[in-house]
């Protein structure tokens, strides 16, 4: 290789670097205004070991380096994510608090209207991260091998059999509550701080059945502790193809229930802001690891094309949200 040939290779390497510099700084058109300087927290509505909890603290270092910033992770438990809520939802309008929004604050506001927040206007809507189903669940040393099995077994004695969920509202309640609809059928609702308790409580013969998300109950399910008996996704999963989804096993249209996160901010965050969050959580996501690693727990990553369509999206879930919690009964009480 000639001199002229290294220079030129050289002066290209230097070129390159100029232009990757210049793409980052479009990346984040904020940075130039100050934001961020400091660490930024992320509320997570969940309890801590969860798979909504797990994935977020396991994406916080890589966003930490996207953004040139700590990213703390925190757990807010309670009242099935209202706590959480209301408490961001009061927090400066900075970009500096953002939590784990999910379609359970839609549910939780449609069931109490009174609550102290809104999640359409006491949020802004960063992006949507993931779509995840919940699984019914049995005890792996249960009779029950169908969903017509256990129905059947919940018809026998009616009121006897008991359902966990991670709280009144929350998205295992919600599955739930519509499968024993669905069927006809009477189980008693026993409700717990978070889903993280819900296997255990099944596994210690406390509750019967109950409907985690995916993220936190396809690990225990395909290590053989637990045995799923359905998916509330529109279609089977990946990961457990063989186990059906409850739309199959009951013919009912209305059991298709996926539950979804993203990121939220206190409303009047500004705009410049939301755009430097939009673009470091969609560089995140862009990782093939993680994306396969979300998958592999059973959350799939499905983002949101814009902030505004996000805010669009979250408009739509809550009108659908308030037909299914009418449709139900559920009840705070």
């Amino acid at each position: 290789m000639t001199d002229l040939s290294l220079e030129a290779l050289a002066a290209r390497r230097q070129f390159l670097s100029l232009l990757a510099a210049g793409a980052g700084l479009a990346a984040f058109p904020a940075r130039s205004q100050g934001f961020p300087t400091r660490p930024i927290k992320v509320i997570v509505p969940y309890a801590p070991g969860g798979g909504p909890d797990v994935l977020t603290r396991k994406v916080g270092p890589r966003l930490s380096e996207i953004l040139g910033q700590p990213v703390v992770v925190e757990n807010i438990v309670g009242a099935g994510g209202i706590l959480a809520a209301q408490q961001v939802a009061r927090a400066a309008p900075d970009g500096y608090t953002l939590m784990l929004g999910a379609s359970t604050h839609i549910v939780q506001k449609a069931m109490q209207p009174a609550v102290k927040f809104d999640p359409v206007k006491d949020f802004a809507h960063i992006i949507r991260a993931t779509t995840s189903p919940q699984l019914l669940v049995v005890a792996a040393s249960a009779p029950w091998k169908t969903v017509q099995e256990l129905i059947a077994a919940i018809r026998k004695e009616p009121g006897k059999l008991n359902y966990a969920s991670g709280g009144i509202g929350s998205a295992a309640h919600l599955a739930s509550a519509a499968m024993v609809l669905a069927a006809e059928v009477q189980a008693v609702h026993v409700p717990y701080k978070g889903s993280v308790e819900i296997i255990p409580s099944i596994l210690s013969g406390s509750t019967q059945f109950g409907c985690p998300v995916a993220s936190t109950a396809v690990g225990p399910v395909q290590q053989g502790t637990v045995r799923a008996l359905a998916t509330t996704g529109a279609t089977r999963l990946a990961q457990l193809p063989n186990v059906p989804t409850l739309k199959e096993a009951l013919g009912k249209d209305e059991l298709a229930i996926e539950s979804w996160s993203g990121i939220w901010a206190p409303a009047g965050t500004p705009a410049a802001v939301v755009d430097v969050l939009f673009r470091a959580y969609q560089k995140l996501y862009s990782d093939p690891a993680i994306r396969a690693d979300h998958l592999a727990a059973g959350a799939a990553v499905a983002l949101s094309e814009s902030p505004a369509e996000f805010s669009r999206f979250v408009e739509s879930e809550t009108a659908k949200y308030q037909r299914l919690v009418k449709a139900t009964g559920i009840s705070t009480t």
